[in-house]
């Protein structure tokens, strides 16, 4: 698959490798796995002097004699001497710069944690004795979100400051992901694009195994998820499992849970069997995977949470390629393809609300948007999304089918939210398939 969007990234991209050209840069670029990270830096350093590093978690000696074979190749350069420690190696790459103009990328950079903790004092002091006279646009890639915040952005951290640029990567959006499956299937339907959205949301790996293979067709699409050897069977397990390390179980259990509708702690404790609650601390605060859902007018301190997985294809893939885990195992794929088509109607039909949430907070001059529920569980609103400059509000019900919709009966659910409303000048919209 091609290389798409990222216009904006490219552009800054570009913008702070100029400014290296008469003084140093130093970006943080942040991104979850498989997001996009490594094919936005190759598609900015084309025709560039650069140097492309990733960390892996082997021994710092035996990292730092892969990096210089990797500086002699890209940068034509001999590091001087055996250097054993990367501050060592560091050191000589920013003399260097001081000279030549070049950028320098560390991709997985948080994993320097479990080779060497010092490292990051390393290039603290090394940067700081260098960059007035270096060269070197410096990127910074990461994929665990907490953890790179928490190098670069907390005071007691030594690389805190030193940032002169931060990109946060995200999924394609809805725009985006329509393009592509429409170069790729000119002839394509809405029931297809919201599988593509439901099966990746816009990860750009997994719109790019879907659209390599072909798979461009609500049918192709699950027909290749549920065959034999397909990465999306496992990668959910791949990503994960070594990053929650021996509580993997644990997290697994409640991700699970969370997908298959136990949206509530409470729900959770009680099937796993004890609080949960530093685990779901962990899984929104450490790892980013799990956000709270909230009524839209809910208060700071409001209890009302429904928890939410925040990627699409984790969420599938824990809902029901780990819940049934068992035929994956045993190879009963098409058992697997059956449980997943008996249940598709009602799964795909909440990620199409939350397809048109995010295709108006993107697309519509809307502040926020989100949905609506009482304490009861009723009067549930499927979008709610506020213009607090205009004081404009759209309230609307999502249904794949437009006949299911009763546009008297949203109405009447609006009723609910009737007081936080009094300030907006309030449309009623419905949004189905042919929508999208």
């Amino acid at each position: 698959m091609k290389f798409y969007d990222r216009s904006n990234e490219l552009a800054l991209l570009e913008e702070n490798r100029q400014v290296a050209e008469h003084s140093a840069n130093f970006t943080l670029l942040i991104g979850r796995r498989r997001v996009g990270k490594t094919a936005l830096i190759v598609e900015s350093l084309k025709n560039q002097k650069s140097l492309y590093l990733f960390v892996s978690r082997k021994s710092e000696v035996l990292l730092c004699e892969e990096f210089q074979l990797a500086a002699a190749e890209a940068l034509d350069i001999q590091i001087l001497g055996k250097a054993d420690r990367f501050g060592e190696f560091f050191g000589q790459l920013l003399k260097y710069s001081e000279e030549n103009s070049f950028t320098l990328v560390i991709d997985e950079f948080q994993d320097f944690e479990r080779v060497n903790k010092s490292i990051f004092s390393e290039i603290q002091n090394l940067w700081d004795k260098h960059r007035a006279k270096s060269k070197i646009n410096f990127i910074a890639c990461g994929s665990i979100y907490s953890m790179m915040t928490r190098l670069f952005e907390d005071e007691r951290e030594p690389l805190f400051g030193r940032l002169t640029s931060k990109i946060v990567l995200q999924p394609f959006a809805t725009g985006v992901i329509k393009q592509i499956l429409g170069d790729h299937n000119p002839r394509w339907k809405p029931e297809d694009l919201l599988c593509l959205y439901m099966l990746t949301g816009g990860t750009p790996k997994y719109v790019s195994l879907l659209m390599d293979r072909g798979a461009t067709t609500k049918a192709k699409m699950l027909k290749y998820l549920c065959g034999g050897g397909s990465p999306l069977l496992t990668d959910g397990k791949d990503v994960l499992i070594s990053e929650f390390g021996k509580d993997y179980t644990t997290y697994f259990s409640i991700l699970q849970l969370i997908a298959s509708g136990k949206t509530s702690q409470s729900e959770i404790d009680s099937i796993v069997g004890k609080n949960t609650g530093a685990y779901l601390h962990n899984l929104e605060r450490e790892y980013t995977l799990i956000e709270r859902n909230k009524p839209i007018f809910s208060k700071p301190e409001s209890r009302n949470i429904k928890w939410r997985i925040r990627d699409n294809y984790l969420r599938f893939w824990f809902r029901f390629v780990y819940a049934n885990q068992s035929l994956v195992e045993t190879e009963k794929y098409e058992l697997l393809h059956e449980l997943i088509e008996r249940d598709y109607q009602q799964y795909s039909g909440l990620i199409l609300e939350d397809y048109f949430r995010k295709k108006l907070m993107e697309e519509g001059p809307y502040s926020s948007v989100g949905s609506s529920w009482d304490n009861k569980g009723t009067n549930e609103i499927d979008v709610v999304a506020l213009n607090e400059l205009s004081n404009e509000a759209l309230v609307a019900e999502v249904k794949t089918n437009p006949k299911h919709i009763s546009m008297s009966t949203l109405e009447s659910k609006a009723a609910s939210i009737a007081k936080p409303l009094e300030k907006y000048k309030v449309d009623y919209a419905a949004f189905s398939l042919a929508d999208m």
